[in-house]
């Protein structure tokens, strides 16, 4: 299928099983116990390490014996370039690490049991050794790192977002997986979520039918008053520092996108002034809020609701929930569906492997990352491929000048997989 300026309506793709789903269960010794950590970040929502359970591994069965050669970039405040597991995965040879800091990089090499070094990812790159490179880099760069790692040549995955607030890096990125063949997922966490995962399997076994509302929230805020005035979780070049919220939604509207395959076709946002100092218009984005949310339109022809706010104290992290025509899900990992359809599938997350942890952001860094694996082993597109990823966030940068417009409606650019889905 032709692609005009990506601007096509995106239609729902069908999600590939991982192999083996339906094996028996798998023989387990003490030697398979994945080794836990404790949290890097016990303060910040969503880094809290799974627990060990056995169940998360009953029936993975390996679809090759290859080992994907890896290079992984970045050792920043979230320690996510060792916290999604690559060096545990039976299919992985962790070959080179990088990080701008040299005690970061020694220490992300310890981390994933890696003897080669690099002082940038430009340095990284050029490595004919390796065939796939984890972005853990700070948001700003990741559009751009992600290319830099195309031109070479290599398959390539990123933290979120996929961009950063820029509709033409999304384009260029865009053209770039399209032109290359290349892999490209996005780890958004919250579509391995128990919760996600389960209205995902519903959604495609007929039992929402079309969602004619659904509902996402990132939301976070500081722990005590003195954090209304801090330079909120540190980050390179303090680029978390007034970060425009609807910058970074793809935690919450994957409770859509994620479900669904889909996209937002239109978006009326408003913004929320903070009682945070670090926002307000003097600030690098010149951002005076720190909470937006967002009225979409779906392309189902439906609504949805989504919110981010970085200053709300209470419950927080990522949730979400849906309404469809036939049935809803509500409650969270632990609700269910209500609706007409009786029938349900299996939904059960894919089982990982021995040895690889869950991890944290609801038991999903081991699945996103076993996903990417698998996706190249099988020379598949991943679930998180480089139009969902787009979809989720280039909404939200059209959401953010929404918001800046004082919630005028605005047309949202569309991003379509140009093959067919298997």
């Amino acid at each position: 299928m032709n692609k005009k300026n990506s601007t096509q309506l995106s239609s729902r793709r069908d999600f590939i099983k991982l192999a083996g789903l339906g094996a028996g269960a798998l023989a387990f010794n003490a030697g398979c116990k994945p080794k836990m950590k404790q949290p890097i970040l016990p303060d910040v929502l969503g880094f809290e390490m799974a627990p060990y359970d056995p169940n998360d591994y009953v029936g993975w069965e390996p679809v090759s014996a290859r080992k994907i050669r890896v290079g992984i970039v970045g050792y920043g405040a979230c320690r996510f370039g060792a916290l999604f597991e690559f060096q545990t995965h039976p299919n992985v040879e962790v070959v080179a690490v990088s990080d701008l800091f040299p005690d970061r990089c020694a220490q992300l090499a310890k981390e994933t049991r890696c003897n080669k070094t690099y002082p940038s990812l430009e340095e990284l790159v050029k490595d004919d050794n390796i065939e796939a490179v984890f972005l853990a880099t700070d948001a700003p760069s990741h559009a751009r790192h992600a290319l830099e790692v195309m031109k070479y040549g290599k398959h390539v995955a990123t933290a979120v977002p996929a961009i950063f607030g820029s509709l033409e890096d999304a384009d260029k990125l865009f053209e770039a997986v399209k032109s290359s063949g290349l892999k490209y997922m996005m780890f958004e966490t919250s579509c391995y979520h128990a919760d996600n995962h389960a209205m995902r399997e519903i959604y495609k076994a007929g039992g929402f039918g079309k969602i004619m509302y659904a509902e996402g929230e990132y939301f976070g805020g500081p722990s005590t008053p003195e954090g209304f005035k801090s330079e909120g979780t540190p980050s390179f070049n303090n680029w978390r520092h007034g970060l425009p919220p609807q910058w970074y939604p793809t935690h919450s509207n994957a409770y859509y996108i994620g479900v669904t395959g889909g996209s937002f076709t239109e978006v009326s946002c408003m913004g929320i002034p903070s009682l945070a100092e670090l926002y307000s218009v003097n600030n690098q984005y010149k951002n005076p809020f720190c909470s937006e949310i967002a009225l979409f339109r779906t392309n189902e022809g439906g609504m949805a609701r989504m919110g981010v706010s970085w200053d709300t104290p209470g419950n927080g992290g990522e949730a979400g929930r849906v309404r469809g025509q036939r049935g809803s899900w509500y409650g969270g990992d632990k609700g269910k569906y209500t609706g007409h359809e009786k029938n349900l599938p299996d939904i059960t997350r894919p089982p990982l492997p021995p040895g690889v942890n869950a991890g944290g952001h609801g038991r999903s860094h081991g699945r996103l990352m076993n996903e990417f694996i698998t996706a190249i082993l099988q020379d598949r597109e991943p679930l998180v491929d480089i139009a969902m990823s787009l979809n989720m966030t280039v909404a939200g940068t059209v959401a953010h000048l929404s918001a800046l417009k004082g919630g005028e409606l605005m047309k949202i650019p569309q991003y379509k997989m140009w093959t067919k889905q298997t």
